[in-house]
């Protein structure tokens, strides 16, 4: 399994290395936490054959869920197979989280 860590993921944002970064926590959890990694773009694991397609081959995808588990994984090898190279966060946002990385609020949407 393609896994990227905290510190290495850290290094490419400092280092602007050109990558996509996919939020796919569920809806529920990502609006109960109210905050992103910088960057990121959610995507509805739920919907996730509806955007499979629409993500970027030419640079390294980053999937990060909730605890970098079965979410994450299950997506990353889902776009490695469609010839991605794609990899999920260990630990995912909690881990980010524990080790101080930057953080910024979601949008909400207005009522």
């Amino acid at each position: 399994m393609n896994t990227i860590g905290v510190a290495e993921l850290a290094l490419w944002q400092r280092g602007g290395m050109d990558h996509t970064l996919l939020d796919v926590r569920r809806a529920g959890k990502r609006a109960a936490e109210g905050d992103e990694i910088p960057g990121g773009q959610w995507l509805d694991p739920a919907q996730w054959l509806d955007w499979k397609d629409g993500v970027a081959g030419d640079r390294p995808a980053v999937v990060y869920c909730a605890h970098g588990h079965e979410i994450s994984q299950g997506l990353t090898a889902a776009l490695c197979a469609l010839g991605v190279d794609a990899r999920h966060l260990a630990g995912g946002i909690e881990a980010w989280r524990a080790a101080g990385g930057a953080l910024q609020a979601i949008e909400r949407s207005a009522p």
